[in-house]
């Protein structure tokens, strides 16, 4: 990239295929139960940003970067790149290893309740040489899900963890670094995230994984949240050493803040609760959006809206990213709250 300005994105880490079994009642364990209906999708972190920037038509370089199998999940995910127009000549196909797949049981009586069997497969097999290895043009390279891809999460005895020699290393590279988590319930946060923040240019995260990375619960005992809390959160994420900034967002809304102190807060575009199909993926939209808006240099209102009008589509599908919408669509949407 000598002389010439880096443009684009690259989406590097979970690819997972979803196989959806629709069933009449989750069985006790040794009895059966009927499977009346099947679907098939791909899901993941690395998938579902792109997937989602993608639909956008705004022209903007995509590239595809993490760990497959060489089977037929594998091959999914390279044809839906090609389908996308996205860039997979860094996807690392790794012999004799399954692609990520979760099966998901989900009843479709009584309480429609969703039970998961999830496969760690290739993913868990996407090292710091992989993602290093990763060469294209593009100015961001998104990351994520920490403390789902086993080797980057393992410790590090310079840096740490392991993916944060993989962010020093893409910074050093010429690339701008950004970082999603996954949620869930551990002391994991502290030991993983922490080391990566001052690899880290941008954090997008929601409010469960702020409050976890930072010892703490951003949500009160009735289950509301302040935004003010969410603002603290933020700067006190800048200060554990991001570089250039922190989005942190939740339902209700989202918080952006920045190094030079800067910070904006916006509430959400959800639709009422009765019109949403799905929540799924609705965290990727968002990131995705935040990702596209840093890139065209959007402020930080502009940024959150953009961010939050993509999500909002996405609650009207049933899938990772079936509802997501065209750069024209957001315009038009955010045109029209304007007015």
């Amino acid at each position: 990239m000598d002389g010439k300005r880096r443009t684009g994105i690259i989406s590097s880490g979970n690819w997972v295929v979803d196989s959806v079994k629709f069933i009449d009642v989750y069985p006790r364990k040794g009895n059966l139960t009927t499977i009346v209906g099947e679907e098939e999708g791909l899901g993941g972190c690395a998938h579902n940003v792109l997937a989602d920037l993608a639909a956008l038509k705004s022209g903007l370089p995509l590239f595809a970067g993490g760990c497959i199998g060489d089977d037929e999940h594998g091959r999914m995910c390279l044809e839906e790149c090609d389908r996308l127009g996205i860039d997979r000549c860094n996807m690392n196909i790794i012999k004799g290893e399954s692609t990520s797949y979760t099966d998901v049981m989900s009843e479709i009586h009584g309480t429609a309740s969703r039970t998961f069997f999830h496969c760690r497969g290739a993913n868990a097999r996407l090292t710091v040489d992989n993602v290093l290895s990763a060469e294209s043009p593009a100015r961001i390279f998104h990351l994520g899900y920490l403390l789902l891809l086993d080797e980057l999460d393992k410790e590090d005895p310079e840096y740490g963890v392991a993916a944060a020699r993989a962010l020093d290393g893409l910074l050093k590279k010429g690339y701008e670094t950004s970082v999603d988590i996954v949620s869930e319930e551990s002391d994991r946060y502290r030991k993983i995230v922490i080391p990566c923040l001052k690899y880290t240019d941008y954090l997008i995260i929601n409010e469960v994984e702020a409050g976890q990375s930072l010892g703490i619960c951003l949500r009160k005992e009735d289950g509301t949240i302040d935004f003010h809390d969410v603002e603290k959160a933020a700067r006190d994420l800048i200060e554990a050493g991001v570089r250039k900034m922190v989005v942190i967002h939740f339902p209700e809304g989202g918080v952006a803040a920045t190094r030079d102190g800067r910070i904006c807060s916006a509430p959400s575009f959800s639709p009422p609760v009765e019109d949403i199909v799905s929540t799924v993926g609705a965290g990727d939209a968002f990131c995705a959006g935040a990702l596209y808006a840093i890139h065209e240099g959007y402020d930080l209102k502009g940024l959150l809206d953009f961010a939050s009008a993509s999500a909002r589509f996405n609650l009207y599908s049933s899938t990772s990213t079936g509802g997501a919408p065209t750069l024209g669509e957001i315009e038009g949407f955010l045109k029209n709250r304007n007015n």
